[in-house]
């Protein structure tokens, strides 16, 4: 007996509802705002017609406050998996326009269930983040709720990438998810904030506004709570999509090289004409990272956040590389407790999804000062020493000029296990700077010199030749070799090549205590 039209009807009835979210007056109001609605943010990741919803027919079971005989499509989120290019992806996307996006019990069941299959599967996770947060009318099962993408978050964590868009309100316990994920991409509408402005007045009577306590570009550049700037939603997917492009599906896969290309080994003049004479003129690091990645392109991390240090995704001759690199063009490339955090948080990600690090060291220490000591810089340098030591990937590093004290250390040096170790014939590797140690070991000589001025100067260069020249530390076999700038990327990309195969055993043990 063939199937009564009436019940198709009735099935294609309910989808075209569920499809329709809150109704196309509120996707309009979205549109005239320059936003996507949740399903087209999705339409937008994946490629055409390989999107599967699961959950679509999942209902709130709230009996209070009106909500008794209220339809909630989807409850609020959309879930599902499909492919971008070739990769197998699970998302979820937050739909503003019913009930505002809130995250009720079944919402949140929804996204568990989506976490627990890309956990199953080995699946990056990417998850557009629109929310008014907990709903209120379910009361503590919206709290369990969000504890239960909070464990999920934290279970997936080092296993599959997980990719936070946030594309719209995020607040109060909602933003505790994407600061459990491993990027997170805010659009320039966006807000994410614990508490805003009105409870900021309410509680400590001070004014503010959204931009200064939740905006997008203060959250980049001066929170570090986000890893990329959005102009918009289709920023913000092509953002995602590249970052996808540069990692593998989970931590037992090795990142999407390209492999199948002779390895080039040419050799760069560009590398010289980079490096100041003046060891005192800054160097532009960025020019240096262009030379040396593929077609000289670098997806940037935290490009607004710490930009005393550069961190980001490139390929050198086909392989996907972390790069981290000391920018002496902004506060001469000290470390600081930002530039520290920053640094460490992408070593340990390189680290757990297999990706090699170059790190690119040209820094003249820790930065000096009492904001630092007090706010914690022995601590923070603290994370950057344990991130390097306790990655296993394969790390090279390429020591440009400047390498003191220990900043020389949290910068990848041999003693924190870096596989090779090359310098420019330019480098400076000491305690401290020349000038500043000459004014301490010839005290008494520079007091009785007719031009003192000019007995530093000359003692400095002395000492620089003898005491920090590269050739010291290389004749100590704490470098693997000098080289001549012009070599740079092909010494990097062959050291990389060999080290592809690398398996490190450390001691068993639970974890290790990074100290946070």
């Amino acid at each position: 007996m063939p199937l009564r039209p009436d019940v198709l009807d009735d099935l294609r009835r309910r989808v075209a509802a569920i499809q329709a979210g809150g109704g196309a007056d509120k996707l309009a109001a979205r549109h005239a705002k320059g936003l996507l609605g949740a399903r087209e943010r999705l339409d937008l990741l994946f490629t055409p017609g390989t999107f599967q919803e699961v959950g679509a027919h999942v209902q709130h079971e709230a009996r209070h406050f009106g909500m008794e005989d209220k339809q909630l499509p989807g409850d609020g989120v959309v879930t599902g998996t499909g492919f971008v290019g070739d990769r197998h992806v699970a998302a979820f996307s937050q739909d503003a326009t019913v009930a505002a996006g809130t995250l009720g019990r079944g919402h949140a069941a929804k996204i568990v269930r989506l976490q627990q299959y890309a956990l199953k599967n080995g699946l990056p996770i990417v998850a557009f983040q629109d929310s008014g947060g907990a709903r209120i009318q379910e009361g503590v099962e919206a709290m369990a709720g969000y504890g239960d993408v909070f464990y999920a978050n934290v279970l997936a964590s080092g296993v599959v990438p997980q990719i936070a868009v946030v594309a719209g309100p995020c607040a109060g316990g909602a933003a505790y998810s994407p600061a459990l994920m491993d990027f997170v991409v805010m659009t320039r509408s966006a807000q994410m904030f614990i508490t805003g402005p009105e409870v900021i007045r309410a509680v400590t009577g001070r004014q503010t506004t959204m931009d200064e306590v939740g905006g997008a570009e203060m959250h980049a550049s001066v929170s570090g709570n986000v890893h990329f700037l959005a102009d918009d939603d289709a920023h913000a997917v092509a953002i995602v999509r590249a970052l996808l492009s540069y990692l593998p599906a989970n931590n037992t896969e090795d990142p999407p090289h390209r492999l199948d290309d002779d390895l080039d080994l040419s050799e760069d003049e560009g590398f010289e004409a980079l490096c100041p004479s003046d060891p005192h003129d800054p160097l532009d690091m960025h020019e240096v990272i262009r030379l040396l990645a593929d077609d000289g392109e670098l997806l940037e991390v935290h490009a607004s956040f710490a930009r005393n240090v550069i961190v980001g995704f490139v390929r050198i001759a086909g392989m996907v590389v972390g790069v981290v690199a000391n920018q002496p063009a902004v506060m001469a490339g000290a470390l600081d407790l930002d530039a520290a955090d920053k640094a460490a948080r992408f070593v340990r990600t390189c680290n757990v999804f297999n990706v090699p690090l170059v790190a690119l060291v040209d820094v003249p220490g820790f930065l000096p000062g009492v904001e630092q000591e007090r706010g914690g810089i022995i601590r923070h340098g603290a994370k950057l020493l344990y991130a390097w030591a306790s990655c296993t990937t394969p790390k090279i590093t390429v020591v440009l000029r400047k390498a003191y004290g220990g900043s020389y250390l949290a910068m990848s040096a041999q003693q924190m296990g870096a596989d090779f170790v090359f310098a420019w014939p330019t480098a400076e590797i000491a305690v401290m700077g020349a000038e500043a140690a000459v004014q301490l070991l010839y005290r008494k000589e520079l007091k009785e010199a007719a031009d003192p001025k000019a007995a530093a100067a000359e003692l400095a260069r002395q000492y620089r030749a003898e005491f920090a020249s590269p050739y010291r530390s290389a004749a100590r076999g704490h470098l693997s070799d000098v080289i001549e700038p012009r070599a740079t990327r092909a010494a990097v990309a062959l050291a990389l090549r060999k080290t592809l195969a690398k398996r490190e055993t450390r001691p068993e043990k639970k974890h290790g205590n990074i100290p946070l």
